[in-house]
């Protein structure tokens, strides 16, 4: 009932500014930092890292929903992006001990542990063939037998008899691990997984940059520095990639503008982030459960702020299988202009840290029935984000 309250609720509170009088509203809030912010966000100038913490600290989310939704619609109208996908997962065996994760086994502790053999990745792939999927999207435990060899083979193998599916494929997490262990530099390990028919990355892995917070909860894994190089030499060599921020566990509203600032600086050098996702930490059958999960106005703010902090990433997404539908829905009045894909049951990430959807799966249909409830379009996009079908101009004559 709360969810349903909240979203009446913003119906009311949060709509496109495109009119004097909404405009001014975000100006005269009394407070003159917050009427400075929405002046510079109007005018289009850059808000910088201490205005970010302000806003996290002080904005209504009323009035963080009015600003978010002007710089979404001012980015892309009434547009909200999908797509048709699928998740592979070859194992949740992992080599590295993050506090967080509810996803992964160790190799000395095997109960609900799986590793797929190469003939049933293979497969996998194979079944999606007839279901009009336009991407997989690959992630999973850091594998030490599930090397850069093996997957050079794998993505020659997927693309021999599916050359038009997207390859998205592995977090900086997995590929510092795999690029150390084949003893090749990032540029040279892109090289062959991209000769190889990779077409993207994930954003995965980003966790929180700043060290003391990196230090207690995945101490282990790649650092901040090395997070971010990994980007920037994909980047550098053509591919787009994705970005994400953990948030809502030990860290602070600090530690979240940290993390968006060293994001924002990378992108304004490279310009290779698609779109950034804040990542909610959900708190079951983990190390970290004894930490409350932050609320649903936490949520929004950080959706919101995320929009209006990010002049230079695109896109805002927030992904549904780990959210849940309904605030998925929510999040776009607050900003948000993607919410993912079809996904079809293919990901057990947040459903092993025990979010709303067990079994994640929408079919097109239901997806865009959802989006244009909310009073958007719904537009079915490719990897990178070119237009495949504007659902809101077919008369809802539409493809399941």
């Amino acid at each position: 009932m709360l969810i349903y309250n909240f979203i009446n609720f913003t119906q009311k509170t949060t709509i496109f500014m495109n009119h004097s009088e909404s405009l001014q509203s975000l100006l005269e809030t009394g407070d003159i930092r917050l009427d400075r912010i929405a002046e510079k966000v109007i005018e289009q100038k850059r808000i910088d890292d201490d205005e970010a913490l302000y806003m996290f600290e002080h904005a209504s989310v009323a009035w963080l929903g009015s600003l978010a939704n002007f710089v979404k619609h001012r980015w892309h109208g009434k547009k909200v992006f999908f797509n048709r996908n699928f998740h592979l997962e070859p194992t949740n065996l992992c080599v590295f001990d993050c506090k967080f994760c509810s996803y992964s086994r160790s190799f000395k502790e095997r109960p609900e542990a799986w590793e797929m053999t190469y003939d049933e990745m293979l497969n996998t792939v194979k079944s999606f063939k007839d279901k009009n999927v336009t991407e997989i999207h690959i992630v999973g435990g850091v594998h030490p037998k599930m090397n850069l060899p093996f997957y050079e083979k794998f993505f020659r193998d997927i693309k021999s008899f599916w050359p038009d599916l997207h390859i998205k494929a592995f977090t900086a997490v997995e590929y510092e691990y795999m690029f150390r262990k084949a003893k090749v530099s990032y540029e040279e390990g892109f090289r062959r997984l991209i000769d190889a028919g990779l077409d993207s990355i994930p954003g995965g892995g980003a966790e929180i940059f700043h060290p003391e917070i990196r230090q207690k909860i995945c101490a282990d894994k790649c650092t901040a520095e090395q997070w971010l190089a990994i980007h920037e030499t994909a980047h550098r060599l053509g591919l787009h990639s994705n970005a994400t921020m953990l948030y809502g566990h030990i860290e602070n509203f600090f530690h979240r503008v940290h993390h968006m600032s060293l994001l924002r600086n990378l992108q304004d050098q490279t310009g290779g982030f698609n779109c950034f996702i804040p990542l909610k930490f959900r708190n079951q059958n983990n190390e970290m459960s004894h930490i409350p999960e932050t609320t649903l106005i936490d949520d929004v703010k950080t959706y919101a702020i995320a929009r209006i902090y990010f002049d230079n990433i695109p896109h805002i997404k927030a992904y549904w299988p780990m959210l849940g539908r309904q605030s998925a829905q929510l999040l776009l009045s607050f900003g948000v202009d993607d919410i993912d894909g079809t996904i079809d049951d293919t990901t057990k990430i947040y459903s092993m840290a025990g979010s709303e959807e067990q079994h994640p799966a929408m079919s097109t249909t239901e997806i865009v029935q959802l989006i244009e409830s909310s009073g958007f379009e719904a537009v079915e996009r490719d990897s990178l984000y070119h237009e495949i079908l504007n659902y809101s101009h077919q008369n809802n004559e539409f493809v399941s």
